[in-house]
């Protein structure tokens, strides 16, 4: 046991006992090891092997929404990963989970490291890139929160700080979908909110959620007008969200544990400059457990309006079939269909992913997946002609 020098001194002059020194110090110690023993610490590290086929024209591809940039099929920045070997992402979690005591609380910290973190426009205060544009960092705080639980009715729990946007079928977490790339309906979700949300189960089968952030977009701490246009009440306007889940009853048959969900954000969409108008993001989606063992399927819709500049509108509608085939592999595909009219030209999309995964190491996911995509392009300058991209991943994700 280490004493500082200041109490050493104490005890030899008699003003303290060294006794009671130690007891003292010992305390400190037992109630820092029992704050931290209920931390856990978990992550990932997310890796890829990616290969173009058909047409590699860069032109080409760009010509793809989604294909490329921060959002991009892959959560994060995916330009300057094809026909390569990629680190994707880094995942470091911290978390304190709540008990089921009726003033509960807790926290939790996701750190980003790598490429993929700038996914997330990670501080207002964060360095900017080379060309002013934005903020590019490998690193960015996914989520930090305060939890905390009051006992209202069946009691409700409440999350304050920068948390996971409530909609959407897939998440920035690529061992938690399906497939390794991600949807085109993710493609026009926000990511992440800065505020306050509250959560309420009203019994074991309906849950319900609602929340007030500073903005849509992602940015911690980020408000309304901070990108410099001093847009008259920036400051005061807020984004807000709420959604339902609902779970099949064990008496509903093989339907029994199915999950259907629904939300809506609204908001300012601050990374684009806009603070003038709100966006609005709708979603509703369902996983359905069927009569044959070992498969589910799934189906989402995701509706934009106002979707980056205003009475711009983007929908992605997606169907989903997991098949687990034996104890270590398992059979994923995807299947979507959109429209887009934002920026540039009206496009009709569509998206057709396949995916294999066999857990043949422990920790590991370890997946291989074919992509074919079609813009149709209604609206083109290349007299009509529709862009297709092709693509082969294998991905690699190990769990801690």
């Amino acid at each position: 046991m280490k004493i500082n020098q200041w109490t050493l001194g104490l005890a030899a002059v008699g003003v303290v006992s060294l006794a009671s020194a130690v007891n003292a110090e010992e305390a400190k110690m037992n109630a820092l090891q029992t704050a931290l023993s209920s931390t856990t610490i978990s992550g990932y590290v997310d890796t890829s092997i990616e290969w173009t086929l058909g047409n590699k024209n860069s032109t080409v591809q760009s010509s793809i929404p989604f294909r490329g940039g921060t959002s991009g099929y892959f959560g994060g920045s995916s330009s300057g990963k094809n026909d390569g070997f990629n680190l994707n992402v880094v995942k470091l979690s911290l978390e304190k989970a709540m008990d089921e005591s009726e003033w509960a609380s807790g926290y939790k910290a996701d750190l980003l490291f790598g490429p993929d973190a700038v996914n997330y426009n990670s501080s207002v205060n964060g360095i900017e890139n080379n060309n002013n544009t934005g903020r590019d960092n490998d690193f960015a705080i996914k989520q930090a929160y305060v939890a905390l639980r009051t006992p209202v009715g069946n009691g409700i729990d409440w999350k304050l700080g920068s948390f996971d946007t409530i909609v959407g079928y897939e998440t920035f977490e690529a061992g938690n979908n399906p497939n390794f790339s991600r949807s085109l309906g993710y493609a026009i979700e926000p990511t992440q909110h800065t505020g306050l949300l509250g959560t309420y189960r009203i019994n074991d089968n309906i849950a319900l959620a609602a929340g007030v952030a500073n903005t849509l977009s992602a940015g911690i701490n980020d408000r309304a007008d901070n990108n410099g246009t001093g847009r008259i009440n920036g400051q005061w306007r807020k984004t807000v969200m709420a959604s339902i889940a609902v779970t099949a009853p064990n008496d509903t048959g093989f339907l029994s544990g199915s999950t259907f969900y629904g939300g809506v954000v609204c908001g300012v969409n601050n990374a684009t400059g806009n603070d003038t108008y709100d966006q609005n993001n709708y979603y509703i989606g369902a996983t359905l457990n069927t009569p044959v063992a070992g498969l589910k399927a799934g189906a989402a819709f995701d509706y934009a309006d106002n979707f980056l500049s205003q009475k711009q509108q983007a929908w992605v509608a997606a169907l989903y079939t997991s098949y687990q085939a034996t104890e270590k592999l398992s059979l994923h595909g995807r299947g979507e269909y959109g429209r887009l009219n934002a920026a540039g030209p009206d496009s009709e999309l569509a998206s057709l992913t396949a995916t294999a995964q066999y857990d043949l190491w422990a920790n590991v996911i370890s997946r291989l997946e074919l992509r074919w995509d079609q813009n149709y392009l209604s609206k083109v300058n290349q007299g009509g002609a529709s862009v297709t991209g092709l693509g082969l991943y294998a991905n690699l994700i190990y769990k801690f």
